[in-house]
């Protein structure tokens, strides 16, 4: 069996991290959103449930980063996500309902930085 040195291994380890950590196959990162099907009233309904919980709704009201687009799915979206994030971020912290569902992608724009 071959030997390696020490200095190589540990070279080997060090750079071994740094490529697992650049790897995007494989992230742990979701967010949750909301489903395009959901009606205008479970998505106001989100947005107070998810404001009377502790999540800073802020970034959704006028002059916040997350204002614009004015839109109810795209409060609503920050919201949620803000919730499932501060919550465990389990199935369950997603639910809303049936009318959140996750996603892969950051939903991030502009000055609008989603937590993840």
């Amino acid at each position: 069996m071959a030997k390696i040195s020490s200095p190589l291994a540990l070279l080997f380890i060090i750079l071994s991290s740094i490529m697992i950590n650049h790897f995007h196959v494989a992230s742990s990162k979701t967010w949750c959103v909301a489903t395009l099907t959901a009606t205008n009233a479970q998505l106001q309904a989100n947005i107070n449930f998810g404001c009377s919980q502790g999540v800073d709704c802020r970034p959704i009201r006028p002059g916040g980063s997350c204002f614009i687009p004015n839109t109810l799915v795209n409060h609503a979206s920050f919201v949620m996500n803000s919730y499932y994030q501060s919550h465990g971020r389990t199935n369950q912290a997603c639910s809303f309902k049936n009318t959140g569902t996750f996603a892969a992608t950051d939903p991030s724009f502009g000055k609008c930085v989603y937590a993840s």
